[in-house]
């Protein structure tokens, strides 16, 4: 069992610049993918971005591309979300997510794809 735990969220305003790191633990970690996704009040959760530590490819949603870079650091065992040109529209709960292998292009923004959530990350943007 995998261990997250997201940090790095809080109120910005619009225009601003946060960014999200998601650190993992309890296990050994040679190959996964891990996303990010958010929740709005009233709203179902959504993907964001999704990395795979094999290649470091990553994946975006239409609705951040250009905006929001994830990255890894696999010596820490950590995935960052950096996001930038915020919008009050992007205001939600982040949760990083974890999958001990390579998810397929078609499943890889599903959330039940994924196996560990850490506990979420408030980020509020104002207008």
């Amino acid at each position: 069992q995998v261990q997250l735990v997201e940090s790095g969220g809080g109120l910005v305003q619009a225009g601003g610049s946060l960014r999200l790191s998601c650190a993992a633990s309890g296990r050994t970690i040679s190959s996964y993918t891990m996303g990010w996704f958010r929740q709005a009040p009233g709203k179902e959760r959504e993907f964001v971005a999704a990395i795979t530590w094999s290649g470091g490819s990553t994946y975006n949603a239409d609705s951040v591309k250009g905006r929001f870079t994830m990255s890894r650091d696999n010596a820490k065992n950590t995935v960052y979300l950096q996001m930038n040109s915020l919008k009050p529209e992007d205001t939600a709960i982040y949760y990083c997510a974890f999958k001990s292998r390579s998810l397929a292009p078609t499943i890889r923004s599903s959330p039940n794809a994924y196996d560990s959530w850490g506990q979420g990350t408030q980020v509020t943007v104002s207008s």
